[in-house]
């Protein structure tokens, strides 16, 4: 990865229940590809009286990836899906005109001590899905395709990439891959992948140029190609990204959108609780905070 542009440390950023680390946005790079926003939930350890509890809350204009190393977590919304989350599997929710979602400790394990480890995604919806009717899909891990190419296991969690398709149903051209390797040795990514890239280093380091990079770093490159780069003995990396959109992104909250006022549309309506609402936690939300923006 000789050709990175830009080096994105992890920034602590409070979500209620514990600190997270920040990737995107950034200052300096609002998205890469479609990719809009990136928290890495711990690893944290919760015990037996505290729970992972992230009350109802809307979206718009982006779809929701939740990809757990560790942990789990009952996702229910407002088209009535109740599926808990478990390592290695993906929970896509495609925001479109409008959804509302709480992600909690499923009930038999709250009262038991429980580790929590992640990464939490949004994906910004091309200009044309903007307002499509919210969609809902969870994919087993088993259902993700996985492969090795020598000691390397590569993982295509979202999109496409090196002639693959993994049935998340994305809506742009993108990319979300997981690379393991138990050894030191040489990656080469090559041209396979397209638009704009991210290398982020969950476990272990990756060496390029003459530089180590180490766990918590986001690497954005100048352009999608890769190159070759070293991975380190018992490393964990995700490598993203695809084609950016013509226009530009706007984040308020938990809304996305190309229309500002399309997101003070939204602001209001979840202000008066216009929004659909959970069934059973219909008195349990998460108010817009007024001096909260990301």
């Amino acid at each position: 990865m000789s050709n990175i542009k830009l080096i994105i440390e992890e920034r602590a950023a409070n979500i209620g229940k514990f600190m997270v680390g920040r990737l995107l946005p950034f200052r300096q790079k609002r998205m890469v590809g479609p990719f809009i926003y990136i928290d890495h939930m711990g690893p944290v350890k919760l015990n037996e009286r505290e729970n992972f509890d992230v009350l109802a809350h809307p979206h718009i204009g982006l779809s929701t990836l939740t990809f757990l190393f560790e942990g789990s977590i009952m996702h229910r919304d407002t088209l009535g899906n109740a599926v808990e989350i478990k390592p290695g599997a993906v929970n896509w929710m495609t925001a479109g005109k409008g959804i509302v979602h709480s992600e909690r400790t499923p009930d038999y394990l709250r009262d038991s001590p429980l580790f929590m480890h992640g990464l939490q995604i949004w994906v910004a919806l091309p200009k044309e899905f903007e307002l499509m009717d919210p969609q809902f899909s969870h994919i087993e891990e088993s259902d993700i395709p996985s492969w090795m190419e020598g000691d390397l296991q590569f993982k295509l969690v979202a999109g496409e990439a090196f002639g693959r398709k993994s049935p998340v149903p994305v809506f742009s051209k993108l990319f979300m891959l997981e690379i393991k390797s138990k050894t030191r040795q040489t990656v080469n990514i090559g041209d396979e992948l397209f638009g704009e890239s991210g290398l982020y280093i969950l476990d272990g380091a990756i060496e390029s140029g003459g530089n180590v990079y180490e766990p918590k770093q986001l690497l954005v490159a100048k352009d999608s190609t890769l190159c070759e780069f070293t991975i380190q003995e018992n490393s964990t990396i995700y490598i993203f990204g695809g084609e950016p959109f013509a226009e530009e992104r706007f984040i308020d909250w938990n809304f996305v959108s190309s229309s500002k006022e399309r997101i003070e549309e939204a602001k209001e309506k979840w202000k008066n609780q216009s929004f659909p609402k959970i069934e059973g936690e219909e008195d349990e939300y998460i108010p817009y905070p007024t001096y909260n923006k990301k």
